[in-house]
């Protein structure tokens, strides 16, 4: 038996064995998910067609649900109650297509985004979760973080249009832009006065929540990466990769107001990635200084004709206020 096991082709078999079975049971997940999530939206069609249909007098209409409720989870158990009818029920009628579900998306998906009122932020949230492949954890933290407004503060109504329809892929370093980034998973007690070395801890210590806000593609490469020009040091906070951009970022943490001569110190660490660290097939490096506050005519005069490829956003360290920012896109869409 020993012998057996310390023979190549019989290791591989056992793994060959394994990553069947694994993946077995990973496809009857799915096609399990994918199973009820027809079936909930199967029921809530049953059950507006029924309510059309007028198969009840009106004044026995809104006590359908809590009937319904009592019902089926007398016959079925669990799953059946009012709030959950309710969802299936605005399942149809937000989709009334079956077709167009994802089948990479779950009932708790769906659930969380019959949550949106607005349908072109539900349907952006929708084709975000897909592209970026969010677990429902993910896509709650990015609805509450108000992502789709964020994103949609800066463009006109077609671009907000599309971005709905097609969701956020990164193509150009204006793609990273929020307004702001939000950077609440950081937790630091209020009035705590935080360091910009604070900041960048708390950045590493929640690198998984920090790459879900920047967006998918960034490869974490180092923090405080040195650089050294005619014998003096420099220390970039932070440096990503982009896989498909194929280039390097950097990215500057910044307290209070971003000052003129941060631009030109993140000039210089661009400068020398492109000189130095590139590799023949890499694309010209991608600055982003992030900070607190921020003078767009100071940054607008201090990058005047300037063709590198630098970004200077906002960020905070709490949750924004959603209405403000739902009001601020619906200024923009009635124009």
């Amino acid at each position: 038996m020993t012998e057996l096991r310390k023979n190549i082709d019989y290791q591989q078999l056992v793994s060959k064995i394994g990553d069947k079975y694994e993946s077995a049971k990973s496809n009857i997940v799915k096609a399990v998910n994918t199973e009820m999530l027809y079936a909930y939206w199967e029921i809530g069609k049953y059950i507006i067609e029924f309510e059309q249909h007028g198969k009840i007098k009106a004044d026995y209409g809104t006590h359908l649900l809590e009937n319904l409720s009592k019902d089926l989870t007398i016959r079925h158990g669990k799953g059946f109650n009012r709030s959950n009818l309710n969802y299936m029920r605005l399942f149809y009628y937000k989709y009334p297509i079956c077709e167009t579900l994802s089948h990479k998306l779950s009932w708790s998906h769906y659930y969380e985004l019959l949550k949106v009122e607005d349908d072109i932020a539900r349907e952006f949230y929708e084709k975000q979760a897909i592209i970026d492949d969010w677990g429902v954890r993910e896509l709650k933290r990015q609805k509450k973080t108000g992502l789709f407004h964020r994103l949609a503060i800066g463009k006109n109504k077609d671009e907000i249009l599309a971005l709905s329809k097609h969701g956020q892929i990164a193509k150009t370093e204006e793609d990273f832009v929020k307004n702001p980034h939000v950077f609440e998973f950081m937790n630091f007690p209020e009035n705590y006065q935080y360091t910009e070395t604070d900041i960048e801890k708390a950045i590493i210590n929640n690198l998984q929540k920090f790459l879900l806000e920047m967006g998918k593609g960034f490869a974490f490469i180092g923090r405080q990466q040195r650089i050294t020009l005619n014998n003096r040091h420099y220390f970039v906070d932070l440096v990503f990769y982009h896989v498909k951009l194929k280039c390097y970022v950097l990215i500057d943490l910044k307290i209070g107001e971003v000052e003129h001569e941060h631009i030109g110190q993140m000039k210089l660490y661009l400068g020398y990635y492109e000189k130095e660290m590139n590799e023949e097939t890499d694309n010209a490096p991608i600055g982003l200084i992030l900070s607190e506050e921020k003078d767009d005519i100071m940054v607008e005069y201090a990058m005047l004709n300037d063709s590198s490829k630098l970004i200077v956003s906002k960020y905070q360290l709490y949750l924004p206020d959603l209405e403000q920012l739902k009001n601020r896109v619906k200024e923009i869409m009635d124009k």
